[in-house]
């Protein structure tokens, strides 16, 4: 079958045709996602109404508003911030910049100084945007280096002047803006850097000025105007700001700032008379190539003066910074599991999520389920180009969360789209509205995606599942796994994935590997997963790093030379090109990717192996999982295989192997070698499916893989009655040391 592929293109702010231009009437955030009884949450809201809202606790069993599954379910739960809050708006202000505040002696300028930098424009075209900007003590414009469509820009109070010729885009220049008092005169200039041709955007531009006063700034603004406003952000990499005693780039420096220093921080030290380190808002990007990267360095930490530059953009965002409604400490017997803080204001409703763990130390459960907050978080409001009336269309008929990220993307989008200026957005963070970690949303409003879920609403399938087979169970997320390692989940019988685990630090690869490989029992229920390597930032929770470096299926590719963290060191991109796929862990690795459908599991002949075929109890069926709220099938969407060069156990057993996926199913780029010649050798056809394994671990530890998305889409059909949910009972409960009912 044939469908419009839209898996190719990425949206971006660029492509918001629907946007209502109108606020969410009511929307919040929490400061943590997980916690554990003695933890204080933060809840943050805004709220448009007339009237105040109300605001509860509620258990989450069931996530998925299609009618023809479970239904969302919530199970109210006592709190002590339970009760109504005055309603007001809270808005996001997006774009990064640096602030320094300048010493004492900025009162006895110079009466000649100068202003410089080097800068990567990415959007010259736009209006006028902020380099370097000198600010009064009243928040006044003092003296400022800008560029706009016109070129570089000097602007002194109420006057402005241009060099009047164009930027280029992604072409390095060395700009200036000089003040002299002397003479009553400001000039601004801007020169190429790097190899020279004949283009004509080099040049220089005078005014007098009458009345020239001293400008005496407080302090001093990088890539912006002001602090608290989107408009005049800058778009493009800045590198050396500095302010200088004379009428040249050259002069004697009173303040600079080296953006190669301090790489792992959010602050910037500074140098000179006038400097003190400078902050950095809005998390831009850092270790980007500068203006002198030679190709000859591939690690900015081999040689950080080769990145010195930042990468700002006027839609970055580490935190909405909204003002704190009430707070939520968790109580010592609020039992594990997924809640949500549930909002309500007349018909408008929001229902954020919060997995509580269970005490530090303690095990209340002989499961543990490891909830994949960094995947969701990369792909926190996540704006897809398929988006449109029929998604809208289908909220509406279903009851669904009402909102999706292409409608309002003032919070900031995913590292799945662009940026403005077409770059690949690599930060991302909890701080913030995300909607579709929503019980209730819908990725996808195709008829044939089914409930067309994923991440947290697809994960509450397997939530539903354990209420309904009453397994008791512990929640942790990958947040406590990456500070405690294996040892968080030594205690537990048997360990279970959510449906797409994707996104891993070392530190949270480590723990999984060091539970399987000490005796643990490991259940991966999920396609695509353990794929991209991340890093989180070591001074600001929740704030996660993503290089989306070579190799790999990509919404969009980092620069060549921007392939490690800015965060730590590491190499970034997919485990496998790190030496870690998936298939030495679990068995199976990702290999294909279709629309969101899915079809079935036919068995293997080793399936009915003796020694394996208690997976089977109870299932005489042949075909498996030909069923399913997400994609109509077990086996779709992303898929994983074995493959011995990659990593497979020799011990692995092919228990059952998907088959006639659509033609639209499709390998990921480092399958290939060329267009007809796959990396392990078989024909494309043979490579196209999900293994279901099981394998026996060193130290007595063992790993059942499903190898696909939607696995657990199917589990809640028929009442939760079926092969799919009988096999993973028969294993859950075998792994624990619980009786199959």
């Amino acid at each position: 079958m044939h469908r419009k592929d839209l898996r190719g293109k990425v949206w971006t702010p660029r492509d918001c045709h629907w946007h209502s231009q109108s606020m969410i009437p009511l929307i919040g955030y929490t400061d943590k996602l997980s916690a554990r009884p003695g933890d204080t949450v933060q809840v943050k809201v805004s709220s448009t109404g007339s009237e105040p809202y109300r605001a509860e606790l509620v258990r989450v069993v069931c996530g998925d508003p299609n009618p023809a599954g479970p239904g969302m379910q919530t199970v109210p739960v006592e709190s002590d911030f339970e009760g109504t809050y005055p309603s007001r708006p809270q808005s996001a202000v997006l774009g990064s910049h640096m602030v320094a505040d300048l010493g004492e002696s900025h009162t006895s300028l110079p009466p000649v100084i100068t202003i410089s930098a080097l800068i990567w424009p990415t959007l010259p075209g736009k209006s006028r945007q902020g380099v370097i900007h000198l600010q009064r003590p009243d928040g006044e414009t003092g003296f400022a280096l800008a560029i706009g469509p016109d070129g570089t820009e000097a602007i002194y109070g109420d006057k402005a002047l241009s060099v009047s010729k164009q930027l280029r885009r992604w072409a390095w220049y060395r700009v200036w803006a000089t003040l002299d008092l002397e003479t009553g005169k400001i000039s601004v200039g801007q020169t190429p850097v790097g190899p020279p041709d004949l283009g004509d955007d080099d040049g220089t531009a005078h005014l007098d000025i009458d009345k020239a006063v001293p400008v005496a700034p407080a302090r001093l603004i990088v890539a912006a105007f002001n602090d608290d406003l989107r408009d005049g952000h800058f778009n493009g990499k800045i590198e050396h700001p500095a302010i200088h005693a004379g009428s040249q780039p050259e002069g004697d420096i009173l303040a600079a700032w080296d953006f190669s220093e301090n790489m792992h921080s959010l602050s910037v030290p500074g140098t000179g008379p006038l400097a003190s380190d400078g902050t950095l808002h809005g998390a831009p990007a850092r270790a980007m190539k500068g203006s002198s990267w030679d190709g000859s360095q591939m690690s900015w930490h081999q040689a950080p003066e080769q990145y010195a530059a930042i990468h700002f953009h006027d839609d970055d965002i580490a935190d909405c910074g909204w003002e704190t409604d009430f707070t939520f400490t968790i109580p010592d017997d609020l039992k594990s599991g997924a809640y949500a803080i549930k909002l309500t204001c007349g018909d408008n409703w929001d229902m954020m999520p919060v997995f509580i763990c269970p005490p530090k130390g303690r095990q209340n459960a002989d499961v543990c389920l490891v909830i994949s907050t960094f995947t969701y978080v990369i792909y926190a409001n996540q704006a897809r180009a398929d988006f449109g009336p029929h998604w809208t269309a289908r909220a509406n008929d279903w009851g669904a969360f009402p909102y999706n990220p292409a409608e309002y993307p003032e919070y900031g989008l995913s590292t799945y789209n662009d940026h403005e200026d077409a770059s690949g957005i690599c930060h991302t963070t909890w701080h913030r509205p995300i909607l579709n970690l929503r019980p209730g949303y819908h990725a996808f409003g195709d008829d044939f995606a089914g409930s067309g879920l994923r991440h947290f609403p697809a994960d509450t399938h397997l939530l539903a599942w354990l209420e309904n087979k009453q397994i008791s169970y512990d929640v942790v997320t990958d947040w406590e796994l990456h500070h405690e390692g294996a040892a968080l989940l030594a205690p537990y019988k048997t360990v279970l994935t959510t449906s797409h685990p994707e996104y891993h630090t070392t530190e949270t690869l480590d723990g999984f590997q060091g539970y399987r490989d000490n005796g643990g029992k490991l259940v991966y229920l999920g396609g695509n997963g353990f794929y991209w390597r991340v890093a989180l930032h070591p001074e600001k929770d929740g704030l996660i790093e993503i290089r989306r470096a070579e190799g790999g299926l990509r919404a969009w590719a980092a620069d060549p030379g921007e392939y490690y963290h800015a965060f730590n060191d590491e190499y970034g991109g997919i485990w496998r090109r790190n030496g870690r796929p998936p298939q030495q862990m679990v068995g199976v690795g990702y290999t294909v990717q279709g629309e969101f459908e899915g079809t079935y599991y036919r068995r293997k002949p080793a399936s009915y192996d003796p020694d394996v075929a208690w997976i089977f109890e109870g299932v005489d069926d042949d075909i498996l999982g030909d069923f399913g709220l997400n994609g109509g099938g077990a086996a779709g969407y992303e898929l994983d295989r074995t493959d011995d060069k990659l990593g497979t156990p020799l011990n692995t057993r092919v228990l059952a192997t998907s088959e006639n996926h659509p033609d639209h199913f499709v390998m990921p780029p480092e399958e290939w070698l060329t267009h007809l010649k796959t990396w392990s050798g078989p024909p494309a056809e043979e490579l196209i499916r999900a293994d279901m394994v099981y394998l026996d671990c060193p130290g007595g530890g063992a790993v059942f893989s499903v190898g696909s998305i939607t696995f657990c889409g199917s589990l809640p059909v028929n009442g939760f009655d079926n092969n799919i949910s009988r096999i993973l009972e028969n294993v859950v409960r075998s792994f624990s040391g619980q009786q199959t009912r």
